[in-house]
């Protein structure tokens, strides 16, 4: 399953980071998401808008394209 999939209030742990642009995929790594890390879904933002996410005690908006490319686990 996707990021995208997960309701608002679900955890997933992400398993596969590698469909998501490198750029993208270094600047998660910095914010602290990388795989096996467990996130919180906060909710995702009208009309196509950013996917808002919890991890490491900070919220974090990504767009929605990119959260469709993390594949995940619900926990």
């Amino acid at each position: 399953m996707n990021l995208t999939e997960l309701r608002p209030g679900d955890k997933g742990m992400i398993v596969d980071l590698s469909g998501v642009h490198p750029l993208t995929q270094k600047r998660l790594l910095d914010l602290g998401i990388w795989e096996g890390r467990e996130v919180c879904y906060k909710c995702s933002l009208p009309l196509g808008g950013p996917c808002m996410l919890e991890a490491c005690g900070q919220c974090i908006g990504i767009r929605r394209k990119d959260a469709k490319q993390i594949r995940v686990v619900r926990v």
